[in-house]
């Protein structure tokens, strides 16, 4: 029996239009998939509708991958595939496996010979890039920073430091009711003349994407609890 193939399937980075940010073609996929792994299930639902899914969602097959699945059981996961079935795997937000759990079920797969195939979708990460001014041509996404202040003001001095020897833009993001903390640690600790790009709620409405230097942040009142953000950073 030849196994199906594994589609990554991008969400949208809100709960705006769904065609304004998926392409069609990937709809179009997505009307043919009966099994889907997802971060969570009542997201992975509501996109499913809202993509105009013609199979009564009841009928659909649905899996889920987060940071509480236990390693040992993502083998089973792509059990479907391996009997002949294609299969999604969807974000909860954005491109999968990049900053997502995602990225070890992918490994698995091409371990086991399973063609996998990346969707046309919203991508936060690059799509903060073009619109930061900063450098495209070198970058690096360092994920998530320390919870704890010390530590997270050691790692944006270490950032920082790289920025400038290697000329690469730095690429971070934080748990969104933590942003205005590590803004703050940001403001402290670079250089007065480090560019720094916020970018939140990424094509959505009320988006704000703008590029500063640290001296200007400081005089600059930004509200950005609880939007997804993207930080980035040019020394």
């Amino acid at each position: 029996m030849h196994s199906g193939k594994l589609f990554l399937i991008p969400a949208p980075l809100g709960d705006g239009d769904v065609l304004s940010v998926i392409p069609q073609g990937t709809l179009d996929i997505l009307q043919k998939l009966q099994f889907f792994i997802v971060e969570e299930l009542r997201p992975a639902r509501r996109y499913l509708k809202k993509a105009g899914i013609k199979t009564p969602i009841e009928e659909l097959n649905f899996f889920e991958l987060n940071e509480h699945t236990p390693e040992k059981d993502i083998p089973a996961l792509l059990q479907p595939v391996l009997e002949g079935n294609h299969m999604g795997l969807l974000s909860e937000a954005g491109a999968p496996a990049v900053a997502d759990p995602g990225a070890s079920l992918v490994a698995l797969a091409h371990r086991r010979n399973i063609e996998v195939i990346p969707l046309v979708g919203p991508s936060s990460l690059l799509l903060a890039l073009m619109a930061s001014g900063l450098n495209g041509q070198s970058f690096a996404f360092a994920g998530y920073l320390p919870v704890k202040s010390r530590e997270r003001q050691q790692r944006i001095r270490q950032l920082e430091k790289r920025s400038v020897i290697e000329r690469q833009t730095q690429l971070f993001i934080e748990t969104p009711y933590r942003n205005h903390a590590l803004l703050n640690d940001l403001l402290l600790c670079c250089n007065p003349a480090t560019h720094l790009c916020i970018a939140a709620n990424i094509t959505m409405p009320d988006a704000y994407i703008h590029t500063k230097t640290i001296s200007e942040w400081k005089k600059t009142t930004v509200a950005i609890h609880k939007k997804p953000c993207i930080f980035l950073l040019q020394g």
